[in-house]
Protein backbone atom coordinates (compact mmCIF):
# COMPACT_ATOMS: atom_id res chain seq x y z
CA UNK A 1 0.00 0.00 0.00
CA UNK A 2 1.70 3.22 -0.77
CA UNK A 3 -0.60 6.91 -0.44
CA UNK A 4 2.03 9.43 -1.38
CA UNK A 5 2.67 12.34 1.41
CA UNK A 6 1.02 14.89 -1.02
CA UNK A 7 -2.02 12.82 -1.53
CA UNK A 8 -2.22 13.12 2.28
CA UNK A 9 -1.33 16.37 2.42
CA UNK A 10 -3.46 18.49 -0.17
CA UNK A 11 -3.75 22.47 -0.68
CA UNK A 12 -6.67 23.41 -1.16
CA UNK A 13 -9.61 26.20 0.45
CA UNK A 14 -12.23 25.41 3.31
CA UNK A 15 -14.61 25.38 4.82
CA UNK A 16 -14.10 20.99 3.84
CA UNK A 17 -11.84 18.33 2.15
CA UNK A 18 -15.21 16.34 1.49
CA UNK A 19 -17.75 18.95 0.72
CA UNK A 20 -15.90 21.73 -0.87
CA UNK A 21 -12.46 20.48 -2.41
CA UNK A 22 -14.00 17.06 -3.40
CA UNK A 23 -17.07 18.03 -4.99
CA UNK A 24 -14.55 21.04 -7.20
CA UNK A 25 -12.50 18.14 -8.07
CA UNK A 26 -15.29 15.91 -9.31
CA UNK A 27 -16.41 18.72 -11.90
CA UNK A 28 -12.97 18.81 -13.11
CA UNK A 29 -13.23 15.59 -13.87
CA UNK A 30 -16.13 15.43 -15.45
CA UNK A 31 -14.94 18.32 -17.86
CA UNK A 32 -12.08 16.79 -18.60
CA UNK A 33 -14.01 13.61 -19.52
CA UNK A 34 -16.18 15.61 -21.52
CA UNK A 35 -13.58 16.40 -23.48
CA UNK A 36 -11.71 13.00 -23.81
CA UNK A 37 -13.16 10.08 -25.84
CA UNK A 38 -13.84 7.90 -23.09
CA UNK A 39 -17.50 8.43 -23.57
CA UNK A 40 -19.87 6.78 -26.19
CA UNK A 41 -20.10 10.70 -27.67
CA UNK A 42 -22.99 10.07 -30.90
CA UNK A 43 -21.18 11.27 -33.77
CA UNK A 44 -22.00 15.02 -34.37
CA UNK A 45 -23.62 15.81 -30.97
CA UNK A 46 -21.96 18.34 -28.75
CA UNK A 47 -22.54 18.98 -25.19
CA UNK A 48 -24.50 22.40 -24.68
CA UNK A 49 -25.31 22.14 -21.05
CA UNK A 50 -24.95 20.68 -17.66
CA UNK A 51 -26.82 19.69 -14.67
CA UNK A 52 -25.80 18.13 -11.03
CA UNK A 53 -27.58 16.76 -8.47
CA UNK A 54 -25.92 16.19 -4.71
CA UNK A 55 -26.80 13.42 -2.54
CA UNK A 56 -27.00 12.37 1.37
CA UNK A 57 -24.53 14.33 3.22
CA UNK A 58 -23.51 16.54 0.42
CA UNK A 59 -27.26 17.45 0.36
CA UNK A 60 -28.10 17.94 3.62
CA UNK A 61 -25.12 20.16 4.66
CA UNK A 62 -23.85 20.93 1.37
CA UNK A 63 -25.18 24.96 1.81
CA UNK A 64 -23.50 25.23 4.54
CA UNK A 65 -20.11 23.44 3.55
CA UNK A 66 -20.94 25.57 0.58
CA UNK A 67 -20.91 22.62 -1.94
CA UNK A 68 -22.85 24.52 -4.07
CA UNK A 69 -20.60 27.05 -4.35
CA UNK A 70 -17.79 24.79 -5.20
CA UNK A 71 -19.18 23.06 -7.93
CA UNK A 72 -20.02 25.80 -10.04
CA UNK A 73 -15.96 27.12 -9.58
CA UNK A 74 -15.37 23.68 -10.46
CA UNK A 75 -17.49 23.76 -13.71
CA UNK A 76 -15.62 27.20 -14.84
CA UNK A 77 -12.23 25.52 -14.55
CA UNK A 78 -11.07 26.23 -11.15
CA UNK A 79 -9.01 23.90 -9.07
CA UNK A 80 -8.62 23.34 -4.87
CA UNK A 81 -4.92 23.72 -4.81
CA UNK A 82 -4.81 27.04 -7.50
CA UNK A 83 -8.16 29.29 -6.70
CA UNK A 84 -8.01 32.59 -5.52
CA UNK A 85 -10.39 33.00 -2.68
CA UNK A 86 -10.56 36.73 -3.16
CA UNK A 87 -12.42 35.68 -6.50
CA UNK A 88 -15.05 33.46 -5.78
CA UNK A 89 -18.01 35.47 -5.17
CA UNK A 90 -16.85 37.56 -8.46
CA UNK A 91 -16.81 33.98 -10.79
CA UNK A 92 -20.30 32.38 -8.63
CA UNK A 93 -21.87 36.55 -9.72
CA UNK A 94 -20.88 36.03 -13.17
CA UNK A 95 -22.28 32.69 -13.39
CA UNK A 96 -25.55 33.41 -11.91
CA UNK A 97 -25.79 36.34 -13.71
CA UNK A 98 -25.50 34.71 -17.04
CA UNK A 99 -26.51 31.20 -16.50
CA UNK A 100 -23.66 30.18 -18.35
CA UNK A 101 -20.12 28.72 -16.93
CA UNK A 102 -17.04 29.16 -19.49
CA UNK A 103 -13.92 26.67 -17.98
CA UNK A 104 -10.75 27.12 -20.24
CA UNK A 105 -10.60 25.38 -23.33
CA UNK A 106 -14.82 24.42 -23.68
CA UNK A 107 -17.25 25.94 -25.08
CA UNK A 108 -19.72 27.88 -22.91
CA UNK A 109 -22.56 25.47 -21.32
CA UNK A 110 -25.60 26.51 -20.08
CA UNK A 111 -26.29 25.91 -15.94
CA UNK A 112 -28.50 28.09 -13.77
CA UNK A 113 -27.13 27.14 -10.24
CA UNK A 114 -31.06 27.93 -8.61
CA UNK A 115 -32.55 24.88 -11.47
CA UNK A 116 -29.21 23.47 -12.68
CA UNK A 117 -27.65 22.63 -9.01
CA UNK A 118 -29.96 20.00 -6.96
CA UNK A 119 -29.59 19.26 -3.49
CA UNK A 120 -31.61 15.95 -3.57
CA UNK A 121 -32.05 14.53 0.03
CA UNK A 122 -34.90 12.10 -0.26
CA UNK A 123 -32.56 9.89 -2.54
CA UNK A 124 -28.99 8.79 -1.64
CA UNK A 125 -26.86 7.24 -3.73
CA UNK A 126 -25.76 3.32 -2.81
CA UNK A 127 -21.92 3.62 -2.69
CA UNK A 128 -21.20 6.46 -0.27
CA UNK A 129 -22.40 9.29 2.26
CA UNK A 130 -21.08 12.09 -0.30
CA UNK A 131 -22.73 11.39 -3.64
CA UNK A 132 -22.49 13.68 -7.04
CA UNK A 133 -23.85 12.96 -10.17
CA UNK A 134 -22.96 15.05 -13.11
CA UNK A 135 -25.10 15.03 -16.61
CA UNK A 136 -24.24 16.84 -19.58
CA UNK A 137 -27.36 17.63 -22.67
CA UNK A 138 -27.52 18.80 -25.99
CA UNK A 139 -28.70 21.80 -27.25
CA UNK A 140 -32.13 19.16 -27.74
CA UNK A 141 -32.11 18.44 -23.88
CA UNK A 142 -30.71 14.85 -24.44
CA UNK A 143 -29.16 13.28 -22.01
CA UNK A 144 -25.19 12.88 -23.72
CA UNK A 145 -23.24 11.61 -20.69
CA UNK A 146 -23.57 11.04 -17.17
CA UNK A 147 -21.09 10.33 -14.44
CA UNK A 148 -21.72 9.37 -10.50
CA UNK A 149 -19.07 10.40 -8.13
CA UNK A 150 -18.10 10.02 -4.23
CA UNK A 151 -16.10 12.46 -2.29
CA UNK A 152 -14.71 9.75 0.22
CA UNK A 153 -12.54 12.21 2.31
CA UNK A 154 -9.45 14.15 2.72
CA UNK A 155 -10.46 15.70 -1.09
CA UNK A 156 -10.37 12.38 -2.42
CA UNK A 157 -12.59 11.59 -5.39
CA UNK A 158 -13.99 8.45 -7.08
CA UNK A 159 -16.70 7.34 -9.81
CA UNK A 160 -18.28 4.54 -8.92
CA UNK A 161 -16.44 2.08 -10.79
CA UNK A 162 -13.26 3.49 -9.57
CA UNK A 163 -15.35 2.44 -5.59
CA UNK A 164 -16.07 -0.54 -6.07
CA UNK A 165 -12.44 -1.29 -7.10
CA UNK A 166 -11.21 0.17 -3.95
CA UNK A 167 -13.88 -2.18 -1.77
CA UNK A 168 -11.87 -5.67 -3.28
CA UNK A 169 -10.32 -7.77 -0.70
CA UNK A 170 -7.23 -5.80 0.13
CA UNK A 171 -3.06 -7.81 -0.24
CA UNK A 172 -1.52 -7.96 2.78
CA UNK A 173 1.45 -8.01 0.93
CA UNK A 174 0.91 -4.14 0.62
CA UNK A 175 2.50 -2.59 -3.07
CA UNK A 176 5.72 -4.23 -4.26
CA UNK A 177 6.66 -1.22 -6.00
CA UNK A 178 8.04 0.64 -3.22
CA UNK A 179 10.73 -0.83 -0.80
CA UNK A 180 9.11 -0.57 2.27
CA UNK A 181 5.05 -1.47 1.57
CA UNK A 182 3.46 -2.00 4.52
CA UNK A 183 -0.21 -1.22 4.81
CA UNK A 184 -0.30 -1.82 8.71
CA UNK A 185 1.14 -0.49 11.48
CA UNK A 186 2.27 -3.82 12.57
CA UNK A 187 3.90 -4.19 8.87
CA UNK A 188 5.51 -0.95 9.15
CA UNK A 189 7.17 -1.76 12.80
CA UNK A 190 8.55 -5.04 11.39
CA UNK A 191 10.18 -3.56 8.47
CA UNK A 192 11.21 -0.88 11.00
CA UNK A 193 13.12 -3.25 12.66
CA UNK A 194 14.06 -5.21 9.67
CA UNK A 195 15.73 -2.38 7.95
CA UNK A 196 17.08 -0.36 11.03
CA UNK A 197 15.61 2.85 9.33
CA UNK A 198 12.98 4.76 11.22
CA UNK A 199 9.33 5.45 10.00
CA UNK A 200 10.02 8.43 8.60
CA UNK A 201 13.19 7.40 6.54
CA UNK A 202 11.08 4.36 4.88
CA UNK A 203 8.29 6.79 4.37
CA UNK A 204 11.04 9.04 2.46
CA UNK A 205 12.63 5.95 0.57
CA UNK A 206 8.99 4.99 -0.73
CA UNK A 207 8.36 8.36 -1.54
CA UNK A 208 11.96 9.05 -3.60
CA UNK A 209 10.43 6.23 -5.84
CA UNK A 210 8.61 8.50 -7.66
CA UNK A 211 10.43 11.49 -7.50
CA UNK A 212 13.87 12.87 -6.39
CA UNK A 213 15.11 13.48 -2.70
CA UNK A 214 15.30 17.33 -3.78
CA UNK A 215 11.70 17.54 -5.34
CA UNK A 216 10.69 15.56 -2.24
CA UNK A 217 11.98 18.17 0.24
CA UNK A 218 10.85 20.75 -1.95
CA UNK A 219 7.43 19.67 -1.21
CA UNK A 220 7.08 18.77 2.30
CA UNK A 221 8.88 22.24 2.76
CA UNK A 222 5.92 23.86 0.62
CA UNK A 223 3.21 21.71 2.81
CA UNK A 224 4.85 23.47 5.88
CA UNK A 225 4.68 27.06 4.18
CA UNK A 226 1.27 26.67 3.11
CA UNK A 227 0.16 25.43 6.90
CA UNK A 228 2.16 28.23 9.12
CA UNK A 229 0.74 31.18 6.70
CA UNK A 230 -2.61 29.88 7.63
CA UNK A 231 -1.84 29.80 10.77
CA UNK A 232 -0.20 32.96 10.88
CA UNK A 233 -3.46 34.45 8.71
CA UNK A 234 -6.15 32.97 11.91
CA UNK A 235 -4.01 34.90 14.12
CA UNK A 236 -4.00 38.19 12.22
CA UNK A 237 -7.44 38.29 11.47
CA UNK A 238 -11.14 38.75 13.75
CA UNK A 239 -14.46 39.30 13.01
CA UNK A 240 -17.60 37.15 12.52
CA UNK A 241 -17.10 33.91 10.39
CA UNK A 242 -19.82 33.39 7.75
CA UNK A 243 -22.80 31.14 7.32
CA UNK A 244 -25.25 32.61 9.92
CA UNK A 245 -24.11 31.43 13.39
CA UNK A 246 -22.78 34.29 13.70
CA UNK A 247 -19.81 32.78 15.61
CA UNK A 248 -17.33 35.38 16.48
CA UNK A 249 -13.50 34.46 15.49
CA UNK A 250 -11.27 34.08 18.58
CA UNK A 251 -7.90 33.43 17.56
CA UNK A 252 -6.55 37.08 17.39
CA UNK A 253 -7.90 37.70 20.94
CA UNK A 254 -6.64 35.35 22.64
CA UNK A 255 -2.99 35.46 20.85
CA UNK A 256 -2.58 39.11 21.54
CA UNK A 257 -3.42 38.23 25.42
CA UNK A 258 -0.90 34.53 25.30
CA UNK A 259 1.68 37.36 24.17
CA UNK A 260 1.20 39.77 26.83
CA UNK A 261 1.46 36.62 29.05
CA UNK A 262 4.85 35.98 27.52
CA UNK A 263 6.26 39.05 27.09
CA UNK A 264 5.50 39.75 31.61
CA UNK A 265 6.92 36.30 31.84
CA UNK A 266 4.09 35.65 34.31
CA UNK A 267 3.29 31.96 35.25
CA UNK A 268 0.69 29.82 33.65
CA UNK A 269 0.67 26.67 34.23
CA UNK A 270 -1.14 25.64 31.17
CA UNK A 271 0.56 28.25 28.83
CA UNK A 272 2.23 25.59 26.47
CA UNK A 273 -1.89 23.81 25.95
CA UNK A 274 -2.92 27.45 25.22
CA UNK A 275 -0.67 28.13 22.10
CA UNK A 276 -1.31 24.59 20.91
CA UNK A 277 -5.17 25.69 20.96
CA UNK A 278 -4.51 29.14 19.81
CA UNK A 279 -2.78 27.60 16.42
CA UNK A 280 -5.50 25.22 16.22
CA UNK A 281 -8.49 27.43 16.07
CA UNK A 282 -6.29 30.11 13.98
CA UNK A 283 -6.28 27.53 11.47
CA UNK A 284 -9.94 25.92 11.36
CA UNK A 285 -10.90 29.52 12.04
CA UNK A 286 -9.57 30.28 7.99
CA UNK A 287 -10.81 27.05 7.10
CA UNK A 288 -14.65 28.31 8.26
CA UNK A 289 -14.06 31.32 6.35
CA UNK A 290 -13.45 29.30 3.44
CA UNK A 291 -9.31 30.35 3.24
CA UNK A 292 -6.31 28.39 1.90
CA UNK A 293 -5.90 25.31 4.16
CA UNK A 294 -3.93 21.70 3.81
CA UNK A 295 -6.01 18.76 3.81
CA UNK A 296 -4.37 16.80 7.14
CA UNK A 297 -5.98 14.51 6.59
CA UNK A 298 -9.21 16.50 6.14
CA UNK A 299 -10.51 20.44 6.41
CA UNK A 300 -12.20 19.65 9.20
CA UNK A 301 -9.36 18.21 11.19
CA UNK A 302 -7.18 20.98 9.08
CA UNK A 303 -5.83 22.63 12.85
CA UNK A 304 -4.38 20.02 14.77
CA UNK A 305 -1.35 19.04 12.61
CA UNK A 306 0.22 22.45 12.10
CA UNK A 307 -0.48 23.38 15.91
CA UNK A 308 1.63 20.70 17.06
CA UNK A 309 4.54 21.62 14.54
CA UNK A 310 4.00 25.09 15.71
CA UNK A 311 3.78 23.97 18.93
CA UNK A 312 7.39 22.59 18.74
CA UNK A 313 8.88 24.95 17.15
CA UNK A 314 7.62 27.18 19.64
CA UNK A 315 9.06 25.25 22.36
CA UNK A 316 11.91 23.67 21.36
CA UNK A 317 14.86 25.84 20.20
CA UNK A 318 16.87 23.42 18.75
CA UNK A 319 14.53 22.32 16.16
CA UNK A 320 15.24 22.39 12.33
CA UNK A 321 13.70 21.90 8.97
CA UNK A 322 14.79 18.63 8.73
CA UNK A 323 12.50 17.91 11.78
CA UNK A 324 9.78 19.38 10.38
CA UNK A 325 10.13 16.94 6.97
CA UNK A 326 10.34 13.98 9.21
CA UNK A 327 7.38 15.11 10.92
CA UNK A 328 5.00 15.07 8.16
CA UNK A 329 6.56 12.23 6.74
CA UNK A 330 5.89 10.03 9.66
CA UNK A 331 2.44 11.84 10.34
CA UNK A 332 1.62 10.96 6.56
CA UNK A 333 2.86 7.14 7.30
CA UNK A 334 0.41 6.55 10.18
CA UNK A 335 -2.47 8.51 8.08
CA UNK A 336 -2.01 6.16 4.84
CA UNK A 337 -1.80 3.34 7.59
CA UNK A 338 -5.61 4.77 8.49
CA UNK A 339 -7.23 5.51 5.39
CA UNK A 340 -6.11 1.92 4.18
CA UNK A 341 -7.89 0.27 6.82
CA UNK A 342 -10.50 2.58 8.00
CA UNK A 343 -11.44 5.86 6.83
CA UNK A 344 -10.32 9.56 7.62
CA UNK A 345 -14.20 10.92 6.24
CA UNK A 346 -16.61 12.03 8.77
CA UNK A 347 -19.85 10.93 6.66
CA UNK A 348 -18.54 7.70 6.98
CA UNK A 349 -17.76 7.22 10.80
CA UNK A 350 -18.11 9.99 11.90
CA UNK A 351 -15.40 13.04 13.53
CA UNK A 352 -13.33 10.30 15.40
CA UNK A 353 -11.86 9.77 11.55
CA UNK A 354 -11.05 13.27 11.32
CA UNK A 355 -9.94 15.04 14.29
CA UNK A 356 -9.16 11.23 15.84
CA UNK A 357 -6.71 10.37 12.10
CA UNK A 358 -5.11 13.71 13.06
CA UNK A 359 -4.95 13.35 16.64
CA UNK A 360 -3.15 9.93 15.54
CA UNK A 361 -1.26 11.63 13.19
CA UNK A 362 0.39 14.18 15.14
CA UNK A 363 1.55 12.53 17.90
CA UNK A 364 3.31 9.80 15.99
CA UNK A 365 4.82 13.21 14.43
CA UNK A 366 5.82 14.43 17.41
CA UNK A 367 7.13 11.42 19.13
CA UNK A 368 9.29 10.81 16.07
CA UNK A 369 11.12 14.20 16.28
CA UNK A 370 11.44 13.99 19.87
CA UNK A 371 13.54 11.11 19.49
CA UNK A 372 10.98 8.11 19.56
CA UNK A 373 11.41 4.73 18.18
CA UNK A 374 8.94 3.38 15.77
CA UNK A 375 7.59 1.29 18.66
CA UNK A 376 7.42 4.17 20.52
CA UNK A 377 5.15 6.02 17.92
CA UNK A 378 2.81 3.38 17.19
CA UNK A 379 2.23 3.67 20.87
CA UNK A 380 1.74 7.39 20.91
CA UNK A 381 -0.61 7.52 17.87
CA UNK A 382 -2.33 4.25 19.08
CA UNK A 383 -2.99 6.19 22.15
CA UNK A 384 -4.48 9.48 20.62
CA UNK A 385 -6.79 7.72 18.36
CA UNK A 386 -8.04 5.33 20.83
CA UNK A 387 -9.30 8.64 23.16
CA UNK A 388 -11.29 9.40 19.92
CA UNK A 389 -13.40 6.39 19.27
CA UNK A 390 -16.72 7.20 18.73
CA UNK A 391 -16.70 10.32 18.01
CA UNK A 392 -19.69 11.60 16.00
CA UNK A 393 -19.58 14.16 13.67
CA UNK A 394 -22.25 16.61 14.46
CA UNK A 395 -21.73 20.24 12.79
CA UNK A 396 -24.31 23.08 13.89
CA UNK A 397 -26.16 23.94 10.90
CA UNK A 398 -23.96 22.05 8.53
CA UNK A 399 -21.28 24.60 9.07
CA UNK A 400 -17.29 23.48 10.21
CA UNK A 401 -17.25 25.94 13.28
CA UNK A 402 -19.12 24.48 16.08
CA UNK A 403 -17.96 22.49 17.39
CA UNK A 404 -15.38 21.80 14.80
CA UNK A 405 -12.88 24.73 15.60
CA UNK A 406 -12.57 23.63 19.13
CA UNK A 407 -12.77 20.18 18.56
CA UNK A 408 -9.36 20.60 16.97
CA UNK A 409 -7.64 22.85 19.91
CA UNK A 410 -8.34 19.84 22.12
CA UNK A 411 -7.43 17.10 19.36
CA UNK A 412 -4.03 19.05 19.50
CA UNK A 413 -4.04 18.96 23.01
CA UNK A 414 -4.52 15.26 22.90
CA UNK A 415 -1.88 14.58 20.45
CA UNK A 416 0.83 16.28 22.10
CA UNK A 417 -0.01 14.45 25.45
CA UNK A 418 -0.28 11.23 23.62
CA UNK A 419 3.41 11.63 22.48
CA UNK A 420 4.21 12.40 25.29
CA UNK A 421 2.89 9.53 27.29
CA UNK A 422 4.26 7.43 24.73
CA UNK A 423 8.03 8.63 24.84
CA UNK A 424 8.09 8.14 28.53
CA UNK A 425 7.51 4.21 28.18
CA UNK A 426 9.41 1.61 25.89
CA UNK A 427 6.49 1.09 23.19
CA UNK A 428 5.38 -1.76 24.59
CA UNK A 429 1.29 -1.15 25.28
CA UNK A 430 -2.13 -3.59 26.09
CA UNK A 431 -3.95 -2.55 22.38
CA UNK A 432 -1.87 -2.30 18.90
CA UNK A 433 -2.79 0.18 16.87
CA UNK A 434 -4.09 -1.70 14.36
CA UNK A 435 -6.59 -2.56 16.50
CA UNK A 436 -7.95 0.62 17.95
CA UNK A 437 -7.95 1.50 13.56
CA UNK A 438 -10.58 -1.30 13.44
CA UNK A 439 -12.29 -0.50 16.26
CA UNK A 440 -12.82 2.71 14.53
CA UNK A 441 -13.97 1.25 11.54
CA UNK A 442 -16.56 -0.94 12.91
CA UNK A 443 -17.66 1.81 15.45
CA UNK A 444 -18.14 3.71 12.84
CA UNK A 445 -20.23 1.06 10.53
CA UNK A 446 -22.37 1.22 13.38
CA UNK A 447 -23.14 4.36 14.10
CA UNK A 448 -26.07 5.79 13.33
CA UNK A 449 -26.01 8.33 10.06
CA UNK A 450 -27.85 11.43 12.01
CA UNK A 451 -24.53 11.45 13.38
CA UNK A 452 -21.77 11.29 10.70
CA UNK A 453 -21.87 14.65 9.19
CA UNK A 454 -25.51 15.44 7.85
CA UNK A 455 -26.27 17.63 10.83
CA UNK A 456 -29.66 15.68 11.53
CA UNK A 457 -28.42 14.21 15.76
CA UNK A 458 -26.14 15.15 18.32
CA UNK A 459 -25.42 19.27 19.04
CA UNK A 460 -26.77 20.23 14.92
CA UNK A 461 -30.64 19.64 16.87
CA UNK A 462 -30.26 20.12 20.41
CA UNK A 463 -28.47 23.60 20.34
CA UNK A 464 -31.08 26.36 21.36
CA UNK A 465 -30.73 29.70 19.43
CA UNK A 466 -31.17 32.61 21.28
Amino acid sequence: MFLSVFDVFKIGIGPSSSHTMGPMSAANRFLALILSNDWPRPTGAHVAALKVSLHGSLAFTGIGHGTGRAVVLGLMGEEPASIDPDRMDQIIAEVERTGRVTPPGHPAYEFQPKTDLIFDKKQPLPGHANGMSFSAFDRDGRLLLKRIYYSIGGGFVVTDTELEAMRTPKKASGDARVPYPFSTAKQMLDMARGSGLTIAQMKRANEETKMSAAELDAGLDGIWEAMSSCIDRGLKVDGIMPGGLKVKRRARAIHDKLNEEWRSNRLNPVLANDWLSVYAMAVNEENAGGGRVVTAPTNGAAGVIPAAVRYYLHFHEDATQEDIRNFLLTAAAVGGIIKHNASISGAEVGCQGEVGSAAAMAAAGLAAVMGGSPEQIENAAEIALEHHLGMTCDPVAGLVQVPCIERNALGAVKAVTAASLAIKGDGTHFVPLDACIETMRQTGNDMSEKYKETSTGGLAVNVVEC
